[in-house]
């Protein structure tokens, strides 16, 4: 297979709502699938007992013992960059695991286990080659049931679901314990990280020609604590920055909706006074 998507999901003790995270990951799953190419696999790398949902074909289940991170939620009395480095080590493993399980893959795309890809990714890899691989540096932000959209051309720098990574850039080794927790932590573990890194010593990831990716964000099972939609809107520094992001938002058409398998609007409750119920609108 020319390109494997690997999306590591979470200890399941580090998940505050496993019903939502695995209504999230059906939805992940369900975008990945909607490829226009076969060449393509993808690789799930979960803890044994994580209550996986239904998974069409192309997609594999890699079951580890990791344990759960002790420091996977940043709260006030935590050292952010002790939360974070406990974080990168964690899905890196994740990651890493995914890599091992994912022979003769020409590439790798590492996926959110709350994303979406557009459908267009497997084709383009298939038919292309890049050395290091590629970089979604435009993309969409996208808040749960939002009808909107916000264009991001910085998008690499705030999602981790923005590189496709050429097997080269690896020293991928055929047990996870042969591997030392700086290197999962730099080159798996961190989209940052990886991407500095390979600038700095290999040839420079290639841009893709299209938006890649869309970013959930505003949920309550994001690590990042990323706000809602418009509360990055509205928090955009200076007018200079707030107008910008104004003009970034976008209506979700149907080709979006339809590129990403964006899951249906779900419906609006009103209130009606006549009856007393609140009805769909």
């Amino acid at each position: 297979m020319r390109l494997a998507f690997i999306i590591p999901v979470r200890h399941q003790d580090n998940a505050k709502d496993w019903s939502g995270l695995k209504r999230r990951l059906q939805q992940t799953i369900a975008s990945i699938a909607n490829q226009t190419s076969d060449d393509w696999r993808a690789i799930i790398v979960c803890n044994h007992g994580a209550d996986l949902p239904s998974l069409p074909s192309k997609f594999e289940v890699v079951r580890v013992d990791f344990p759960p991170n002790l420091f996977h939620d940043l709260t006030p009395d935590r050292d952010k960059h002790l939360v974070y480095d406990a974080f990168r080590l964690d899905k890196g493993r994740r990651v890493m695991a995914g890599m091992i399980h994912a022979k003769n893959c020409d590439f790798f795309m590492i996926v959110d286990d709350d994303d979406f890809v557009s459908n267009r990714i497997a084709q383009f890899v298939s038919k292309n080659n890049s050395r290091s691989g590629w970089q979604v540096k435009r993309g969409y932000i996208w808040t749960d049931g939002g009808r909107l959209v916000c264009i991001n051309n910085n998008f690499s720098h705030y999602c981790g679901t923005s590189l496709i990574l050429s097997r080269n850039v690896f020293d991928i080794p055929n047990d996870i314990r042969d591997a030392e927790d700086g290197y999962i932590k730099d080159m798996c573990g961190s989209h940052v990280a990886v991407v500095a890194k390979i600038n700095a010593t290999m040839p420079p990831l290639d841009s893709l020609p299209f938006a890649g990716a869309i970013y959930r964000v505003g949920h309550s099972g994001a690590h990042s604590q990323s706000g809602s939609l418009m509360s990055l809107v509205l928090n955009a520094q200076g007018p200079r920055r707030f107008v910008s992001a104004l003009l970034r938002l976008r209506l979700i058409t149907r080709k979006i909706r339809d590129e990403f398998k964006l899951p249906a609007r779900s419906p609006e409750l009103k209130f009606n006074a006549a009856t007393q119920t609140a009805v769909a609108d």
